[in-house]
C-alpha cells in the first residue's frame, strides 16, 4: 500500500523532477541487492529471530517516517530504509521455512509465498480506496500503512523475543564471522547447481519486471483496451500464481524440482509468443492465466532446490544469493526490454525476446541434471 497506488502521485506532488521519478521506485529495491545475501549469511550464524525483529522494527516504523516528508528527495531516503525491512525480511524467513518443514520446503515455502502475493493483490485496492475516500490525503494513508505494520510486529513478539537457541556461543570474534561469511559464499558461489538455479530464477524475474512494466502499455495503446480491463489481465497473473503456488510446491515435494520448474519455464514462455498477435480479451486472459500458472511453478520450487542443494549450515545464504540474483533480473529486465523497445518501436520486440529467454531457460535446465 505504501507504493500502489500512493507512490507516484505522492511523488509529484512533492515537485518531484521527472527524472527522479525511476529513481523514487527504484529506491525501496535497492537495499535487496545490498544485503539480503549478507544478512541471509549473518542470519546462519547468529540465528533467524533476531534479524525478523529487526525487519520487523523497519516494517513497524517506516511508515511514520512519511509523515516527516516535505520534500521530495526525503522521499528516495524513506522509500531506501523501507527498503530494507523486505530485504531482511524474505530470504530469512524463506530460510526458517526451511528448516522447520524440511520434507515440505516446496509446499510450505510457497504458501509463504502465496500470503505475500494476496497482501499485493489487495493493499493497491485498500489504497485507492483510502485516497479516494480522504480526498488524497497521503500522510492519512501512510497512518493507515502503519497499522499492519506495527500490528505484525506485536503479533510476533513472543515468538520472536522467545528463548532462542544462538548459533554462536561465547565471545564473538568479528574476524572469525567474515571468514565463515566470506567461506559460505565462495561455497555458494562455486555451486554449479547453485548458479544454474538462480540463473532461472533471475531469468523468471526478468520477465516479471519486464511484463509488469511494459504488459499496460502494449494492452492500453496497442489494443486500445480500457483501464479496467486492463487491470483484470494483469492481476489475473498475480491470482493465479496465489492459489497455484501451494499445490505446484506440493507437487515438487512428490515428483521432483527439475519437471516443475522445465514445466513453469516451457509455459511462462509460450503465451508470450503469442500474446502480441492478440487482440481479444477472453484469448488474452487465458494467456495471462497461463502465464500465471508458469510462475507459480518455477517460484513454487526453486527456492525449495536451493535449499535442498546448499550445506545445511548455509541455507540461509543459499535463500540469500538467490533473491539477490532474482532482485538484479528483475531490476534490469524493464531496462533492457526499454532498450528493445526503443530501437523497434513496438512491444512484439519485447514479448517475444522475453518468451525467448524463457524457453530457452527451459530448455537448458531440462538438459541439466539439477533437481532430479
Amino acid at each position: 500500500m505504501s507504493k500502489s497506488p500512493v507512490l507516484k502521485p505522492f511523488s509529484l506532488s512533492l515537485g518531484t523532477p521527472t527524472g527522479w521519478t525511476g529513481v523514487v521506485a527504484a529506491a525501496s529495491t535497492i537495499p535487496g541487492i545490498l544485503i539480503s545475501l549478507p544478512v541471509a549469511s549473518l542470519s546462519d550464524i547468529f540465528g533467524r529471530r533476531r534479524f525478523l525483529f529487526v525487519a520487523g522494527v523497519l516494517f513497524a516504523s517506516a511508515p511514520f517516517l512519511y509523515l516527516l516528508i516535505d520534500m521530495w528527495w526525503q522521499l528516495i531516503l524513506v522509500r531506501f530504509y523501507h527498503g530494507f525491512a523486505t530485504a531482511i525480511f524474505v530470504p530469512v524467513a524463506e530460510a526458517s521455512i526451511a528448516e522447520l518443514f524440511p520434507g515440505k520446503r516446496g509446499e510450505r515455502i510457497s504458501l509463504f509465498s502465496s500470503a505475500t502475493c494476496v497482501a499485493r493483490v489487495i493493499a493497491p485496492v485498500l489504497g485507492g480506496y483510502v485516497l479516494f475516500v480522504t480526498a488524497v490525503d497521503f500522510r492519512l494513508l501512510y497512518l493507515y500503512v502503519a497499522v499492519p505494520g506495527v500490528t505484525a510486529l506485536i503479533t510476533a513478539l513472543p515468538f520472536l523475543l522467545g528463548r532462542r537457541r544462538s548459533v554462536v556461543r561465547g565471545r564473538v570474534n568479528t574476524g572469525e564471522v567474515a571468514t565463515r561469511i566470506f567461506h559460505g559464499w565462495r561455497s555458494i558461489v562455486s555451486d554449479r547447481r547453485v548458479l544454474l538455479v538462480s540463473s532461472v530464477q533471475a531469468c523468471l524475474y526478468y520477465a516479471y519486471g519486464s511484463i509488469e512494466f511494459y504488459l499496460a502499455g502494449y494492452l492500453l495503446e496497442v489494443v486500445s483496451m480500457n483501464d479496467f480491463l486492463t487491470g483484470i489481465l494483469i492481476t489475473s497473473i498475480m491470482a493465479v500464481g496465489i492459489f497455484a503456488r501451494p499445490y505446484m510446491g506440493r507437487l515438487s515435494d512428490k515428483v521432483g524440482r527439475r519437471p516443475i520448474i522445465v514445466l513453469g519455464l516451457l509455459v511462462s514462455g509460450l503465451p508470450l509468443l503469442a500474446v502480441p498477435f492478440s487482440t481479444d480479451f477472453w484469448l488474452l486472459m487465458l494467456l495471462m492465466g497461463a502465464l500465471g500458472f508458469g510462475f507459480a511453478c518455477v517460484t513454487s520450487s526453486s527456492p525449495a532446490l536451493i535449499s535442498e542443494l546448499a550445506p545445511k549450515e548455509l541455507v540461509g545464504t543459499s535463500m540469500g544469493f538467490l533473491d539477490t540474483v532474482m532482485d538484479v533480473g528483475q531490476a534490469i529486465g524493464p531496462i533492457i526490454s526499454g532498450l528493445i523497445l526503443a530501437a523497434s518501436q513496438h512491444y512484439t520486440g519485447i514479448f517475444l525476446s522475453v518468451a525467448c529467454l524463457l524457453l530457452l531457460s527451459g530448455i537448458f535446465f531440462f538438459l541439466s541434471n539439477v533437481g532430479k
